[in-house]
């Protein structure tokens, strides 16, 4: 019986076709990325996007409102505005997560609880990695943050953002950039002291627990760290619960 022959399969020679938006953003963004533009770069206006790009200024307005959603770009009005690339680095994350986050719970997809807890599974591991990476300049800025926060009393204005250098300061020290990023944007959303009556009591109590977990960090250690920790962030989020079941 005489064999089949073999039917060779045509080759690929196809490519998806890619919209005139789409060839833009995707051409910026490729700038941006290879460093061919760089972060403070003002993009040329519209006008002459559209001229480079041999498209019209409503496809050029579509590709930068992408690149804007996308945090590549930002979009400053008047006469001295433009389109402006963005630093895509670890500051960036943290504003993209910020805002992401910010509209989650502004909408409802997300409830305030389901962050916190997320929050605190990032810090632990945040935490233990600083009792083994913190540097000297880490040691001085949150032994500053802490002096400070002893010296002044609860109802103090810096109290919120005093909070929110401490654990930012524990997250950098961790040399993880995207787990500080993470913890930096979650905090700035969770955090309970803006959301607290605070009492002399807890204020005290708060920075015991704080002084608890300097000291872990000073000693290399990241298991009295981990409990500090874990032993703070839970005692806050008891405090905010029966807060704001009242």
């Amino acid at each position: 019986m005489p064999r089949a022959e073999s039917v060779e399969t045509p080759r690929a020679i196809g490519k998806k076709v890619l919209r005139p938006r789409q060839q833009v953003e995707d051409q910026i963004k490729a700038a941006i990325l290879s460093g061919a533009l760089h972060p403070g770069d003002r993009l040329p206006g519209e006008v002459e996007l559209a001229r480079q790009f041999a498209v019209s200024r409503t496809t050029v307005r579509e590709a930068l409102r992408s690149l804007s959603t996308q945090n590549l770009i930002t979009k400053t009005p008047g006469a001295g505005g433009g389109s402006f690339v963005r630093s895509v680095d670890q500051s960036a994350l943290r504003s993209a997560l910020v805002d992401s986050v910010h509209n989650l719970l502004a909408l409802g997809t997300i409830e305030f609880e389901e962050v916190a807890i997320v929050r605190q599974h990032l810090e632990v591991p945040a935490v233990r990695l600083a009792a083994v990476n913190r540097t000297t300049e880490d040691m001085a800025e949150l032994r500053e943050i802490v002096a400070l926060q002893r010296s002044i009393s609860v109802d103090d204005p810096r109290v919120p953002a005093l909070d929110e250098q401490f654990h930012g300061a524990i997250a950098r020290a961790s040399g993880n950039r995207v787990l500080a990023s993470f913890v930096s944007a979650l905090h700035t959303e969770t955090e309970p002291v803006h959301y607290l009556d605070l009492s002399p009591e807890v204020g005290r109590t708060t920075v015991r627990q704080h002084q608890r977990i300097v000291r872990a960090i000073t000693e290399e250690d990241p298991a009295a760290g981990e409990e500090a920790m874990i032993e703070h962030l839970t005692y806050l989020r008891e405090h905010l619960l029966a807060y704001q079941q009242r």
